[in-house]
C-alpha cells in the first residue's frame, strides 16, 4: 500500500461554509468514506468515541469531550449521545459562537430519546459520500455542473482513454479510500469486507444490529437486484421469495430497509413534482439506489467481467454510479437529486434542483447512437410537458455516458461523458 497522502474533497466547501455558520457540524455519511480524515484538516483539537474504554472514560466525565481548541473534533460522537446536549449547552454558554464543534459518526443515533435538545439554530449538518470519479482522479473535470446552470457556451471535448471495462472496474471497485491505495485485484475486496462488516455490524455494547445476517444479506441481494428502479416494497418481497425461496413480512422487510439506510447503504433518491401542462399524475416512488455501486456488486457476486456481459445490469449500474457522483456535485452548487416519472410512461433518470428553483433534466445511458438519440427525446418531451407560466424553464439538458466525447447537439442538449463531469 503506498503512503497514505490526504486527496481533497468537495464537501470541503460545504464543510468551511457550515464551520463558518453553525455552532456544531454534523458529518454524516457511511462508514470509511473519509468523514473522520476530513474533518482532521479542519479540527484544532480532537476526542473519540471509538473503543469501548474510550466510550467508558467519556462517558463518566462526558465534559472532558469539549475541551480542546476550537473546533473540536468529536468522532463516533453517537456512542454518547448525551454529549449532544452538553454540545449545545456549551455553545450557548460560548453565546453562539460559531465553529467551536465537529462531530463524525457512521450511524444515527439508535436511541434518539437520549438526546433532550433539537440543538436547533446551533447544529448544522454535511453528507459525505465515497470519492466521486472526479475526486478520485478518474474525471477530468472538463465540464462543470455549476457551468452547466450557468448556461455557459457550447461545449465540446475530445474522447478521453476510458473504455467500458474502466467504468466497470470503477462500480465494482468503489469511491472508498482505502481502495484507492492498492492495486486493482486487491482493490475490489475492499467492498466485500465492508459489506461483511456492515451485515455483521454490533452496537457498543456488542449487540447485533440485524437479528439475523442470513436475512440483511437476502434483502440486499433484492435492492441489487432492482437497483435503479421504482421497485415496491411489494415486489421486493415477492422479488425474495421468488430468489430466495424464503417469505418475510413487510414490516420485517422495512425494519431491515431502514436500518441499512441508517447505516448509509441504502441511499434513494426521492421523485421530482413540477407543473406540468396537462393532468399527467406523477409517481411518486422513490428510485432505488446504494450509497455506492460497489455495494450492490458486491450483494450480488458481480465483477466487472459480469457488467460486460450482460449491458442489461451494466446499464443499471453505471445509473447507481452516476447517481452517486450527481449527489456529491450537487451539494457543492447547493442542489439536490430527484427523478421524474408519470402516468404516461415519461421518465427522466435525474433532475438535479436547486433552491433557488433552477433546475436540469438528465438521462443517464451507457452510450450508443441509439440510446443516447432516445434519451435526447425524452429530454424534450419533458421539457414540452412543463407549464413555464408557474415553472422555470430548464437551465439545462444533458445526457451522461459512460465513454465517448462530450458536445452539444442542435437542440442544445448536452452529451456528456461522466468520466469529464465534476461539481
Amino acid at each position: 500500500m503506498e503512503e497514505f497522502k490526504y486527496i481533497k474533497r468537495i464537501a470541503e466547501k460545504e464543510l468551511l461554509k457550515k464551520i463558518r455558520t453553525s455552532g456544531c457540524v454534523l458529518i454524516t455519511g457511511p462508514k470509511y468514506c473519509g468523514k473522520t480524515t476530513t474533518a482532521e484538516q479542519f479540527a484544532k483539537s480532537s476526542h473519540s468515541f471509538s473503543t469501548l474504554s474510550k466510550i467508558n472514560l467519556y462517558s463518566s466525565n462526558i465534559k472532558m469531550a469539549l475541551i480542546g481548541e476550537a473546533p473540536t473534533l468529536i468522532d463516533e460522537w453517537q456512542n454518547i449521545p448525551l454529549v449532544w446536549d452538553e454540545i449545545r449547552d456549551e455553545i450557548d454558554r460560548r453565546h453562539g459562537k460559531f465553529g467551536q464543534y465537529i462531530l463524525t459518526g457512521s450511524i444515527h443515533p439508535i436511541d434518539y430519546d437520549e438526546i433532550m435538545h433539537s440543538g436547533e439554530g446551533r447544529f448544522s449538518k454535511v453528507v459525505m459520500y465515497p470519492f466521486s470519479l472526479f475526486e478520485s482522479g478518474e474525471s477530468s473535470g472538463n465540464v462543470s455542473l455549476n457551468n452547466l446552470f450557468d448556461k455557459k457556451d457550447n461545449i465540446f471535448f475530445n474522447e478521453g482513454n476510458q473504455t467500458l471495462l474502466d467504468i466497470a472496474y470503477y462500480i465494482c471497485r468503489g469511491g472508498w479510500p482505502t481502495s484507492l491505495n492498492v492495486d486493482k485485484e486487491d482493490s475490489l475486496e475492499i467492498a466485500k469486507n465492508y459489506l461483511f462488516g456492515i451485515i455483521n455490524y454490533k452496537d457498543k455494547e456488542k449487540k447485533q444490529y440485524f437479528a439475523n445476517a442470513s436475512t440483511a444479506s437476502f434483502i440486499l441481494k433484492s435492492y441489487a437486484r432492482n437497483i435503479s428502479t421504482e421497485v415496491a416494497f411489494t415486489t421486493l418481497l415477492k422479488d425474495i421469495n421468488e430468489h430466495d425461496g424464503i417469505k418475510y413480512d413487510d414490516e420485517t422487510l422495512t425494519s431491515y430497509i431502514e436500518k441499512f439506510k441508517n447505516l448509509f447503504v441504502i441511499d434513494d433518491i426521492e421523485s421530482w413534482n413540477p407543473n406540468l401542462r396537462s393532468e399527467t399524475s406523477i409517481r411518486t416512488k422513490p428510485t432505488r439506489h446504494f450509497v455506492d455501486p460497489s455495494l450492490a456488486a458486491v450483494a450480488l457476486g458481480i465483477s466487472p467481467d459480469d457488467l460486460l456481459n450482460d449491458f442489461n445490469t451494466f446499464g443499471l449500474f453505471f445509473e447507481d454510479l452516476v447517481v452517486r457522483d450527481l449527489k456529491v456535485y450537487s451539494q457543492a452548487i447547493n442542489a439536490s437529486v430527484a427523478h421524474y416519472r408519470d402516468n404516461d410512461g415519461l421518465e427522466c433518470d435525474a433532475i438535479i434542483h436547486k433552491t433557488n428553483g433552477d433546475w436540469g433534466a438528465l438521462e443517464i445511458k451507457l452510450g450508443g447512437k441509439e440510446l443516447i438519440d432516445k434519451a435526447c427525446s425524452k429530454l424534450l418531451a419533458l421539457k414540452n410537458k412543463i407549464d413555464y407560466t408557474r415553472f422555470k424553464k430548464p437551465s439545462f439538458l444533458a445526457v451522461i455516458t459512460a465513454t465517448g466525447s462530450a458536445m452539444t447537439t442542435k437542440d442544445g442538449i448536452h452529451i456528456i461523458p461522466i468520466t469529464m463531469l465534476k461539481d
